[in-house]
C-alpha cells in the first residue's frame, strides 16, 4: 500500500519534523510536477514514481532529524538531480539559502523550473561541476552546509568542495550500504576532519529504516 499525504505528515511529525499545511501543498505540487517531467527527463527511477514520498521526500528530510542546520544557513547541494536533497530541505526550511548544483543541463533546467514553482526565495540553480566553484572567490568558505545524495565517494565529495566550507561548517552526505572502507579512506586522507556515520531510523517508515540508509556528517 502506497503512502498517502496524511501518513507522510504523521511520520514526519513523529520524527520531530513538523510541516505546515502550506508546505504540504508545495510538496504536493512538487510531487505532481516531478512525475510529469520524469516522463520526459530521467530525474528519478521510473520504478520510484509510486514511492516518491518515502524514497525521495522522507529520505531527504531525514537530515533534519540528525543534523542541526543553522538559521538562514548557506547551503550547497551537489549533484541535485531532481532536487534531492536540497530542494526538499528548502521547502521544509524556507529560511535557508540553497544553491542546487548539477552538471547535466537538462536536469538543472528542469529543477530550476520545479524550484520556481515552489515560489520560495533563496534558491539558486547552477549548471556546473562542484570543483569549478572553488575557482570563484565569492564562494571561498561561503557555505555552512554542503549536501549530497549518492553522488560520489566521501573523499571525492570533500576534495571537490573543501575550500567552499566555513571553518565551523558541515558536510552532510546521504548514502547506503557498507561504508566502512569508504569512510576509512576519507579519514586517512582528511585527518583533520571529524566523521560521524549514523544509521537512518525513521519511526513509522520501515522502507527507509530497513534499507541500510546512512547519513555521514563531517565536521571541520
Amino acid at each position: 500500500m502506497y503512502m498517502d499525504w496524511t501518513e507522510f505528515w504523521t511520520i514526519l511529525s513523529v520524527n520531530g519534523i513538523i510541516l505546515e499545511p502550506k508546505q504540504i501543498e508545495i510538496f504536493k505540487r512538487y510531487h505532481k510536477e516531478l512525475i510529469y517531467w520524469n516522463e520526459k527527463i530521467n530525474l528519478i527511477s521510473r520504478q520510484d514514481e509510486s514511492n516518491i514520498l518515502e524514497k525521495h521526500f522522507i529520505h531527504s528530510l531525514s537530515i533534519l532529524k540528525y543534523v542541526d542546520i543553522p538559521i538562514k544557513a548557506q547551503c550547497l547541494d551537489i549533484g541535485t538531480g531532481g532536487g534531492f536533497p536540497g530542494l526538499v530541505l528548502k521547502i521544509a526550511r524556507p529560511d535557508v539559502n540553497m544553491i542546487l548544483l548539477d552538471s547535466i543541463k537538462k536536469k538543472i533546467n528542469t529543477t530550476k523550473m520545479l524550484a520556481q514553482h515552489t515560489e520560495l526565495r533563496g534558491i539558486n540553480c547552477v549548471l556546473d561541476r562542484a570543483e569549478n566553484l572553488c575557482n570563484e572567490k565569492k564562494y571561498n568558505k561561503y557555505f555552512d552546509i554542503i549536501l549530497s545524495r549518492a553522488v560520489a565517494k566521501t573523499d571525492k565529495l570533500i576534495g571537490w568542495t573543501i575550500p567552499l566550507i566555513k571553518d565551523n561548517g558541515k558536510f552532510i552526505f546521504l548514502k547506503g550500504g557498507d561504508l566502512g572502507e569508504e569512510i576509512n579512506q576519507a579519514k586517512n586522507k582528511y585527518r583533520n576532519l571529524n566523521f560521524e556515520v549514523k544509521d537512518i531510523n525513521i519511526l513509522g517508515c520501515k522502507s527507509i529504516s530497513s534499507a541500510e540508509k546512512k547519513i555521514i556528517i563531517v565536521h571541520k
